[in-house]
């Protein structure tokens, strides 16, 4: 299993609960799209996730920018996701991010809104925010490699509520 997680915002550790924080330990990887504010929070997650994969975002703490990249590729499940936390220009620059760097899946956060975009060849996914979800449902991703390629999911509530499900195909 793939977890996806952005804008956890916490000075006191990863505060996940839920369905989510089984989700991240349990995961084969998990990716997280930045703004976990502080390097408390970054460790306590390195130390619930086998493979932690992640990004900084424009609220982390300086510590945590030093130890993260503002940008990444990630294969997972036979799937090349780009991760960001955020980029200019909407979806179009997303999109193009993506492009850029062979990616089938964008994962962004910044906007803590649960969204699943699907583009001629790329998915623009961003999972929520579990902590702070500002007029949102908090949310947060899970994705399971298909027996025929690609793979399934779904964005969910941390209470294990589907908010929107999602299939992404490879070439």
């Amino acid at each position: 299993m793939i977890a996806i997680l952005s804008d956890t915002h916490s000075r006191r550790g990863h505060e996940l609960e839920g369905e989510a924080l089984t989700a991240a330990r349990e995961a084969d990887t998990v990716i997280h799209a930045g703004d976990f504010t502080s390097e408390t929070a970054l460790e306590d997650f390195q130390n619930e996730c086998d493979r932690l994969f992640a990004v900084h975002g424009n609220a982390d703490e300086p510590a945590v920018c030093d130890r993260l990249p503002t940008a990444r590729v990630v294969e997972a499940g036979g799937v090349r996701f780009a991760v960001t936390h955020r980029r200019d220009g909407g979806e179009t620059g997303l999109a193009m991010f993506g492009r850029s760097r062979g990616a089938d899946v964008v994962v962004f956060g910044h906007s803590h809104r649960p969204t699943v975009i699907e583009t001629d060849d790329i998915t623009l996914l961003n999972p929520g925010s579990h902590a702070d979800p500002r007029g949102n449902q908090p949310g947060f991703a899970t994705l399971e490699e298909r027996d025929d390629g690609g793979l399934e999911g779904s964005i969910r509530h941390p209470d294990g509520t589907v908010l929107e499900s999602l299939e992404i195909r490879t070439a």
